[in-house]
């Protein structure tokens, strides 16, 4: 899996999806968006990791985030939503 940060930070929703879907990329987020475009879509892609928390910031959740991007590698391979918290993570395989 490659990651890669790209594209205008001004780009909409639904052509960071359009550009992650055409590119074989998942989408990293913190914006609960992107998982309820997933829903209403039945798309079985791209992936999406959201990272739900107050503090998002690397010294506070990096380590969870780094530790689920290992756990779900396969998942967000094939089509997935990661959900990341401080406690936990969840996964739901695409389309939802």
């Amino acid at each position: 899996m490659h990651w890669s940060a790209v594209g205008n930070p001004r780009a909409t929703d639904k052509e960071i999806m359009d550009w992650a879907a055409a590119n074989h990329h998942v989408v990293f987020t913190h914006d609960l968006d992107f998982g309820t475009m997933l829903a209403l879509s039945h798309e079985a892609g791209p992936s999406v990791r959201q990272v739900r928390a107050q503090n998002v910031l690397p010294d506070h959740l990096g380590a969870a985030v780094v530790v689920a991007l290992g756990q779900h590698e396969a998942d967000l391979s094939s089509g997935a939503l990661v959900v990341v918290d401080e406690g936990r993570s969840r996964v739901r395989v695409l389309p939802i």
